[in-house]
């Protein structure tokens, strides 16, 4: 397990590290931790690892708890450490992203263009 119960963070690159060798990270939901890391669902054997809000060292204990429990699964525990594993945080991943957003952009753009050539009728 990877603790990093950060009070600001706002990338953070640790996390990612983590995910990519397989140590499950406990997180504060802050800035780059909060976007990374997906909360563990047992039942869907989704998520990537854990998180808790407050910045207490009650939440923490209790998020620690959480992990603890989830290790007992063996079976939960490996598919937990592959999710993470399988994550994509490469340039190549956010570009494909980036060109996604300028596509909608540029369909939205038309989209304007027609309705404002249609009003000037």
């Amino acid at each position: 397990m990877f603790l990093m119960p950060s009070r600001y963070e706002p990338s953070g690159l640790n996390q990612m590290y983590s995910l990519r060798y397989g140590t499950v990270p406990i997180v504060r939901a802050t800035g780059g931790l909060d976007d990374t890391i997906e909360p563990w669902d047992p039942t869907a054997a989704k998520g990537t690892g854990f998180k808790f809000s407050a910045y207490s060292g009650v939440a923490l204990l209790n998020c620690i708890h959480e992990a603890l429990r989830a290790f007992k699964d063996q079976a939960g525990w490996l598919k937990l450490m592959q999710n993470g594993m399988k994550k994509d945080f490469s340039w190549t991943a956010s570009a494909r992203e980036y060109v996604k957003v300028y596509e909608r952009c540029r369909r939205l753009n038309r989209a304007v263009r027609k309705v404002l050539e249609f009003s000037r009728v």
